[in-house]
């Protein structure tokens, strides 16, 4: 019994030093940082591509959602907002990497490049991002087009990430200066 007792208080000290070294480190997550770059209330356009439309389709939707979940910023109408965010969608790629033994490609890699233009108080910046999502396939010679889709969101989301961890830095950075 007595056993049991200093172990839960073990664990309780350990909990109450971690807690303490994050809190007291002056720990902030890359968002907070991203947000004070970007503002509260962001204005967002996708161009779309006349070529394949449902790709950029599906890039607004993942910007929209990462912005409101991770970033916890209120997308706006122009007039409403702090700064201004217009991405561009460039090009996509899909790459076989593995084969079966009959020459079929079993794995693919998507490659899609977005170019982000970020605008506020005047200042413009533009920063290229390339997504990549890696997906299995059935062995036949075509891609199947819902896994394609889902495949041109997931690397959205990564060029997103990519984006949002270059405002992070940059974010960071002025907050240094300060």
């Amino acid at each position: 019994m007595f056993i049991g007792f200093k172990k839960k208080i073990i664990q309780f000290l350990l909990l109450l030093v971690i807690v303490s070294l994050v809190s007291g480190c002056g720990y902030r997550p890359s968002s907070y940082f991203a947000k004070k770059v970007l503002g509260d209330r962001i204005y967002t356009k996708v161009d779309v591509s006349f070529a394949t439309p449902e790709n950029s389709v599906l890039t607004k939707d993942a910007l929209n959602k990462a912005l409101r979940t991770r970033l916890k910023t209120i997308v706006t109408r122009k007039e409403d907002a702090d700064s201004m965010l217009k991405v561009v969608y460039e090009s996509t790629t899909f790459i076989p990497l593995q084969y079966n033994k009959n020459g079929y490609a079993t794995e693919y890699q998507v490659n899609l490049k977005l170019k982000f233009t970020f605008e506020k108080d005047g200042k413009v910046e533009t920063k290229r991002t390339i997504g990549r999502y890696e997906f299995p396939i059935f062995p036949t010679a075509i891609i199947a087009y819902d896994v394609k889709l889902k495949a041109i969101e997931q690397s959205s989301v990564k060029a997103l990430d990519q984006f949002f961890a270059y405002l992070a830095a940059k974010g960071y950075f002025v907050d240094k200066q300060k």
